[in-house]
């Protein structure tokens, strides 16, 4: 019986033991799979941690780039309100009457530098104006009714309109009607305005000197054979700008100050530059008086260098 006992033990250790080791590899296999999804989850841990870490990166650094950006603003406001503070300051000093010579030695070669630019575009003017002074003088008395109407509507229209309004209608009107003019400098549009303008006043100057020309001149180059056109290129016109040389000085001086509208269309002249000046810092009583006594002293100049040109003339006469 002890031994019919022992080995029912053994029997049921060996099933034990079968069923054991038949199972074996299932547990291991479940155990393996269990594993692998730790693993799997733990791996999407470190992701999602690196994926929050660089986020949070991302973050700060656009935080960071945020505070520097508004230090730099905070900067540049205390930048411009100190700007303001001196512009102020200036302003009231100015209200005051005062004139800062400070001021002016540091912008005064700069509002200088456009003399040049002012003496340019007179001559240039000038000269232009003259041409259409003659053609103008010549249509006035010629005896085509075609060419006395164009020139007398020439002379009624430009000495009806304000010149401003003149230098401002080829600035901006024409490249409305011709797209080109857009290209054109505005040194050219202003000078072509001044030289329109006072060709019109000057075509009655030149008629009128024309018109001194002693008649005995014209019939005695008729009398010499020569024709119209070279009769007035020889005799008469050289007797013609003789007498009227006074009235173009005035004019030149005229056209001096008058250049001064041209800074409306953004030519940098001289006025153009004491505004600049004088409005960006609120010392405009500085700049425009150092403008105006720019062009008195022009004036002066011009008007010295005309009276001895008229006394040499007047002595040559007398000569003659």
């Amino acid at each position: 019986m002890f031994t019919t006992f022992k080995l029912r033990n053994r029997f049921v250790a060996a099933t034990v033991l079968t069923a054991f080791l038949a199972l074996a590899p299932v547990r291991a296999h479940a155990v393996s799979k269990e594993i692998v999804e730790l693993q799997t989850q733990v791996q999407q841990l470190l992701d999602m941690v690196q994926r929050m870490q660089s986020t949070l990166d991302q973050r700060f650094g656009v935080l960071q780039h945020l505070v520097e950006q508004t230090a730099d603003n905070a900067n540049q406001m205390n930048a411009t309100v100190n700007t303001l503070q001196q512009k102020i300051n200036a302003q009231n000093d100015a209200v005051g009457g005062k004139i800062d010579t400070a001021f002016l030695a540091k912008w005064g070669g700069y509002i200088l530098g456009g003399v040049g630019t002012t003496i340019f575009v007179a001559i240039c003017s000038i000269i232009i104006a003259i041409c259409f002074a003659v053609v103008g003088a010549l249509g006035r008395l010629s005896s085509n009714a075609v060419l006395f109407a164009i020139t007398t509507l020439y002379v009624s229209m430009v000495r009806g309109t304000p010149l401003i309004v003149q230098i401002l209608f080829i600035y901006l009107a024409l490249p409305q009607i011709w797209s080109g003019f857009a290209d054109v400098p505005a040194i050219a549009l202003g000078v072509f305005a001044l030289s329109f303008n006072y060709g019109a006043y000057m075509t009655e100057t030149f008629r009128a000197g024309i018109q001194a020309v002693p008649r005995g001149q014209t019939e005695a180059a008729e009398a010499l054979g020569m024709r119209g056109r070279t009769r007035m290129r020889r005799i008469i016109l050289p007797q013609a700008v003789r007498i009227i040389t006074p009235a173009i000085g005035n004019e030149f001086i005229s056209m001096i100050k008058d250049s001064s509208l041209v800074s409306f269309i953004a030519v940098p002249e001289l006025l153009w530059r004491a505004q600049r000046v004088g409005q960006s810092n609120f010392r405009t009583l500085e700049t425009l008086l150092l403008a105006a006594g720019v062009y008195w002293a022009l004036t002066i100049v011009l008007s010295l260098f005309q009276d001895r040109l008229e006394k040499r003339m007047a002595e040559s006469d007398r000569r003659i």
